[in-house]
């Protein structure tokens, strides 16, 4: 239990220093910003609580809104993210169900299975925090641009530290 109150905490801490450190300063021509600090949202166990999941969602969307200042966008969407989770994780279970104690990971469920999960959750996060940024309809297309661009640098720099995290 504390090993892995300490193992998520250690994740949680990295991916916060290398999004507000590293990633916040990485913009292409205003249409691209990764975001990989929705990376723990992903990792976190299938069987933990949704009110925990609720609960972490929140707070790592606020320790980014409070280094971006941004009023309450990124919590928003990482609340979001963290609300479909399970029934992203139902409707893309493995046909023998998840292993008990296992996080979400490339090495146990594959490559394929990683990066639609991936794809999904991200996909609906940089949505959400997008729309809420330009809040208006006005430029709908321009705005999809920005979220698919975001969303594809997102999930390559998810699925390098998916790499690195596992030692592959």
């Amino acid at each position: 239990m504390i090993n892995s109150i300490l193992r998520y905490g250690l994740i949680f801490f990295l991916l916060i220093l290398l999004q507000i450190l590293l990633f916040n300063n990485i913009e292409f021509s205003g249409y691209v910003n990764p975001y990989v600090y929705i990376m723990f949202i992903l990792l976190l166990p299938v069987e933990i609580p949704s009110w925990l999941l609720l609960i972490l969602s929140f707070f790592t969307g606020l320790v980014i809104d409070i280094f971006c200042g941004s009023p309450g966008m990124h919590t928003s969407a990482t609340v979001l993210a963290g609300f479909v989770r399970p029934y992203v994780l139902r409707l893309i279970s493995p046909r023998d169900g998840y292993e008990p104690g296992t996080d979400p990971s490339m090495m146990i469920y594959g490559f394929r299975w990683f990066l639609f999960y991936t794809l999904i959750i991200v996909f609906i996060h940089h949505f959400t925090l997008f729309y809420l940024e330009v809040f208006r309809f006005t430029d709908f297309f321009l705005t999809l641009l920005r979220v698919i661009l975001s969303s594809l640098f997102s999930i390559a720099f998810i699925l390098l530290l998916e790499y690195a995290r596992r030692g592959k």
